[in-house]
């Protein structure tokens, strides 16, 4: 899609699945954002849709890559749409919804439902942006229409800034677990001996690194397009662990506890932070008219998934449950090593689609005339140096992930969203039921990020 904003903050390229029958690429071109989206037809518009999609299943993502062109308009049906949204919604959060669990107690279940109805709700909201102009097609869109160019940099901002640390917690993520598949490997580099896992947050690093310079995403597509496979696949492969290997459903765990809430109600906040990709699954329907339908479905669908994990895996490991169920799981069961392995893969094939905005975002800030090609490789290796070092400085996913649920996760999913309607609807003016369910929503929303920040934080230093 060409925006015609021309100072605003240059948009995430995420498109989304059509139906096949409409799969011709349309050039994608932003002014200032000198991307070239079709690479000369080498990649077809299926491959680049599947891309886009599953670049937000990494962050609860889920990912979150919200400025998605508009490829084609009305296309899309309600069942391919319903698959979008579940792709979106189901990310790397699921691993941590027992350790979330685990530090709120049994009643912080409670938080679950409520920042799920929350993020529910929020999301019809966006809706009723969208429906009050035409022109808007993005995430951003929606934050310019209501606050002009500061609020499109804002919105953008925190998008950006929540893909950066996803991916860095991906790197993390994938230490965490080669770690406990090999727990006695040291390496020794030019006379230094590495950890375990710094080196095998270096190595995956290196690995990743041409997947990153790649302007051809399509050799990942088929990969990365299994946010709701993996997801189920390793929902599937914990519980036969217990049932059939041995670990069973035995602790008891405790009903509620108070200091461990901030944390808990974060990592929820994480497991619903696929709004930014909402817009552009409401643009791409055939019939918009479902879209609350289809809300409803993935996120009924997504919440059950989730509780479903965290229940299990608190049955399972109680207090002792870590920050990523998987690292408690015994490394000689196949039911475990598929859950792991599971784990693995996606990162890896997700990495790069989730930097690339980012890349073409920082880009733009060089001058049109600068080589392209080697643009690309300098700002994408220099991207990645910055992960891998934030992951070696700061190696704790649950603290992480906290951080991005409380601060960037909750504002931009459901803070964002109900300011956005207030200013472009005008309720702000007039007082009702919706202007106070919408403000308690806020409230709700300004004191997760400021509780959940301060905590993940804290805990952060702590453990530096």
């Amino acid at each position: 899609m060409a925006t015609e904003h021309q100072d605003a903050a240059p948009d995430l390229n995420v498109p989304l699945v059509p139906d096949e029958k409409h799969s011709k690429l349309q050039d994608l071109e932003a002014p200032g954002n000198h991307v070239d989206i079709h690479t000369q037809g080498a990649t077809s518009f299926f491959k680049t849709c599947f891309n886009g999609l599953n670049a937000l299943s990494g962050s609860n993502l889920e990912e979150v890559e919200s400025n998605s062109a508009h490829a084609s308009a009305g296309t899309t049906s309600v069942f391919r749409t319903c698959f979008n949204g579940l792709n979106a919604l189901s990310g790397v959060g699921i691993l941590s919804i027992p350790y979330a669990l685990a530090s709120g107690g049994w009643l912080s279940l409670i938080f679950l439902f409520a920042i799920a109805t929350a993020a529910f709700y929020s999301g019809l909201l966006i809706q009723r942006c969208m429906d009050a102009d035409s022109n808007i097609r993005t995430y951003p869109d929606i934050g310019e229409h209501a606050f002009g160019n500061k609020g499109r940099l804002i919105v953008s901002v925190f998008m950006y800034i929540e893909l950066y640390l996803v991916a860095t917690g991906f790197l993390i993520l994938e230490g965490d677990n080669l770690q406990k598949l090999f727990p006695n490997v040291d390496f020794e580099v030019a006379g230094l001996t590495v950890g375990g896992k710094q080196g095998f947050i270096i190595i995956v690093a290196l690995i990743i690194l041409p997947s990153v310079w790649l302007d051809n995403l399509s050799l990942l597509s088929y990969v990365s397009a299994s946010g709701v496979l993996a997801s189920a696949v390793i929902l599937g492969s914990i519980i036969w662990t217990a049932a059939f290997d041995g670990i069973g459903f035995q602790q008891r765990g405790t009903l509620l506890n108070w200091d461990g809430i901030p944390t808990a109600v974060s990592l929820y906040a994480f497991c619903y932070c696929a709004h930014p990709v909402f817009p552009t699954l409401y643009t791409s329907m055939k019939k918009r008219h479902q879209f609350s339908n289809v809300l409803v479905i993935c996120f009924v669908l997504c919440t059950l998934s989730y509780a479903s994990m965290a229940i299990f895996g608190y049955l399972m490991f109680g207090s002792d449950v870590q920050s990523q169920i998987t690292l408690n799981l015994p490394t000689n069961k196949l039911s475990s090593r598929v859950a792991i392995y599971t784990t693995l893969v996606n990162p890896i094939s997700k990495y790069a689609l989730m930097v690339t905005p980012i890349v073409n975002a920082t880009k733009t800030w060089f001058p049109y005339h600068c080589n392209k090609r080697f643009l690309s490789l300098f700002v994408g290796t220099t991207l990645m140096i910055s992960t891998v070092l934030v992951a070696l400085a700061v190696p704790f996913f649950g603290s992480l992930m906290s951080l991005v649920g409380a601060f960037l996760s909750i504002t931009a999913s459901i803070i964002i969203p109900c300011l956005c309607y207030l200013k472009i609807s005008g309720k702000y003016q007039r007082f009702g039921c919706e202007m106070v369910a919408i403000g308690l929503i806020i409230l709700m929303g300004v004191a997760v990020v400021i509780f959940g920040t301060y905590t993940s934080v804290i805990d952060i230093i702590g453990n530096l």
